[in-house]
């Protein structure tokens, strides 16, 4: 792969800060309160949360362009969730939920969802790594 961006950020734990190089992040992190923390603060679920959402609606739009498919009233919620593995460590699930329009409802919609996961680097990333399910509301 030749990189076209390379995105920088610096972290020192979940109870510190995130700070990206060119300071446009800048979020103390903490423990949510679901994990025993006191929740004042952004913790890596949402922050991967926000970055999968925002990619997989851009990779949507991207699909819509070259489809000849309107996708501008479509809405990503990304849901991550983080708990106990077989291994006695952590690990993560997805729920992307898509807000689709009327005319984008059942099979239209579904066959858009497919390929936007097909297309996305954020659903690339995580294939085969963790599951991601896929719900159109």
């Amino acid at each position: 792969m030749d990189a076209l961006y390379t995105a920088v950020a610096t972290a020192n734990g979940r109870e510190g800060r995130a700070v990206s190089s060119d300071g446009h992040i800048d979020l103390p992190l903490a423990f949510p309160a679901a994990l025993g923390g006191d929740g004042r603060g952004t913790n890596p679920e949402q922050l991967f949360a926000a970055g999968y959402a925002a990619c997989f609606a851009s990779a949507m739009g991207a699909i819509g362009r070259q489809e000849k498919i309107d996708v501008k009233d479509a809405s990503v919620t990304a849901e991550v969730s983080i708990g106990k593995d077989d291994d006695g460590g952590f690990a993560l699930s997805v729920i992307m939920r898509v807000e689709l329009p009327d005319h984008l409802q059942g099979e239209p919609g579904r066959a858009l969802l497919e390929k936007t996961h097909a297309y996305c680097p954020y659903s690339k990333a995580t294939r085969g790594n963790l599951p991601v399910e896929l719900v159109i509301e």
